[in-house]
């Protein structure tokens, strides 16, 4: 085979970020802090906005809480005794503080203290649960200088997180639900899921909780793993100590394995916070949380994501979705009122009218665009526009009400191309 034969070498997320202007670092905000570019933000939200319907069509609702806790917030969870060298250190009010002279804030590790907290500001009903509770947020890790990486390794970690608290005859709907969820968001990102990893306790004695809860969570696992439509690994020891989990495994070209979205059963948190609802027989009982990470992290999923499609990204998830490009100053009218009719859908053209046409195409290639659409006199005249699909390989010629409406459509549905 010769060199020309070969095939192009895939890039990773930072060497396509050159580009793709997606995220930018800086020596003053801080290594592992990436500041989202526009292009980045609107990536950023399309993801969240997916987050959100997933969540909502699961019956989750959304929560807003603060990303500081006090020291006692972590140490009652936890997260202080097991990961305090992975924390940033604490923050000492002073004594001008009213009521909180001594007290410690940190930056919190995780997102489920905060939703303990939540479910406890009021009693429960057995009628009421699950309860999900849903907060797309972020959270902070120490992570060492050297192992920061891009959008991949990062020490502010925007996170789509959920906790369900329910009754134990309800974990296994719950995990399935979950684990649904997770594989329908891996589907519509266009990522590959290799295997889901189901991680047990082994015979350790440092895991938490009753044998007969953990053969209960066990089980719904197991139920929840078998009905997902994908291969499943069993690894014993490898369930956390407060309960077992199932993750979503991908591998990279490199081999080197991730975990993408997990499903995790806890009896630590209802347990250290008195997490409780109100029985059928009027007695007070413990609920079980479930974790459920549908998403991921914003920075790893958009990493993997740009290095999926190699920075040409679906149209719903594309910054810029369409480029226009007329021809001549006298088709600047018919340009603009398609950019107009299109930003009017909620899309996102971007209307480029300086220089070559040749230089101009050039430049939407370079950025990776969808959609390249070329208005000359004979278009303009005829209330058509030249498409060009990039990803697809194919050009039409449509009437400009029809490519709203066909890009519409496509956004809509979040889908990867146009339907011509």
């Amino acid at each position: 085979m010769n060199s020309a034969d070969s095939p192009e070498p895939r890039l990773d997320h930072r060497e396509l970020n050159r580009d793709l202007a997606v995220f930018a670092t800086d020596p003053l905000a801080g290594s592992g802090l990436p500041l989202w570019l526009p292009d980045g933000a609107v990536i950023f939200a399309e993801l969240e906005r997916l987050a959100a319907d997933l969540a909502r069509a699961d019956g989750c609702v959304p929560v807003k809480t603060p990303v500081l806790g006090k020291r006692a917030l972590f140490e009652r969870s936890g997260h202080w005794a097991k990961f305090a060298e992975d924390m940033f250190p604490p923050m000492a009010m002073g004594s001008g503080s009213a009521g909180e002279s001594g007290d410690e804030l940190v930056l919190r590790p995780a997102n489920c203290p905060h939703h303990a907290l939540v479910y406890k500001a009021r009693p429960h009903s057995y009628r009421e649960l699950p309860i999900r509770l849903h907060e797309l947020a972020p959270m902070f890790r120490a992570e060492r200088s050297g192992v920061l990486s891009g959008l991949s390794r990062v020490r502010q970690i925007n996170l789509d997180d959920t906790h369900v608290f329910c009754r134990p005859d309800q974990v296994a709907d719950e995990a399935a639900k979950a684990l649904r969820s997770a594989l329908e968001a891996q589907r519509i990102l266009g990522l590959r899921v290799d295997y889901v990893r189901l991680s047990l306790r082994d015979a350790s004695p440092s895991y938490l909780g009753s044998a007969e809860q953990w053969d209960g969570a066990e089980e719904a696992l197991r139920k929840a793993a078998a009905g997902a439509g994908v291969e499943v690994v069993v690894a014993p020891g490898e369930a956390a100590f407060y309960g077992p989990k199932l993750d979503l495994q991908v591998l990279d070209p490199g081999g080197h394995e991730e975990t993408i979205a997990t499903v995790q059963i806890d009896f630590n948190q209802p347990e250290r916070f008195d997490l409780t609802y109100d029985a059928a027989d009027g007695s007070r009982q413990r609920v079980v949380m479930v974790h459920r990470g549908t998403l991921g992290s914003m920075e790893r999923v958009t990493a993997a994501v740009l290095e999926h499609y190699q920075g040409r990204l679906p149209l719903w998830l594309a910054p810029t979705q369409i480029a226009i490009l007329p021809v001549s100053p006298s088709q600047d009218p018919a340009a603009r009122a398609l950019a107009d009719a299109l930003v009017a859908e909620g899309l996102r053209p971007r209307l480029d009218p300086d220089g070559s046409l040749g230089a101009r195409i050039r430049e939407s290639r370079r950025r990776r665009e969808p959609l390249i659409a070329v208005i000359g006199s004979v278009e303009a005249e005829a209330g058509k526009v030249q498409v060009r699909d990039v990803s697809a390989g194919v050009e039409h010629r449509v009437g400009v009400a029809d490519l709203v409406s066909l890009m519409k459509a496509a956004y809509v549905a979040r889908a990867g191309e146009v339907s011509w």
